[in-house]
């Protein structure tokens, strides 16, 4: 039995679909293409065929994201450098 083909419309952000395109030219793809083989992974999985989460930053970025915010609000608690040898200086002083 021949296998019957149905077209789909789908409006996407424009520079997001000229990126995806560019990608997937890289890999010897087209749009259909990637998109028949992921409703394929969606059937076969039965479910997306990856990770659908809002993303939550980990301690570590949380962390670091607060000593950014300690940087910017009290600059004058922070050496400044204005050449690589004068850091390299301070990174390798024992101080």
């Amino acid at each position: 039995m021949a296998h019957l083909t149905s077209a789909i419309n789908v409006n996407v952000d424009t520079k997001i679909k000229d990126k995806a395109t560019a990608i997937l030219k890289g890999l010897g793809l087209n749009m259909s293409t990637f998109i028949n083989m992921a409703l394929a992974q969606v059937v076969k999985r039965d479910g997306v065929p990856f990770e659908v989460v809002n993303p939550k930053p980990n301690i570590d970025m949380l962390e670091a994201l607060s000593e950014v915010n300690e940087m910017i609000n009290n600059p004058q608690k922070y050496p400044r450098y204005t050449n690589r040898e004068d850091l390299k200086k301070a990174l390798l002083s024992d101080d």
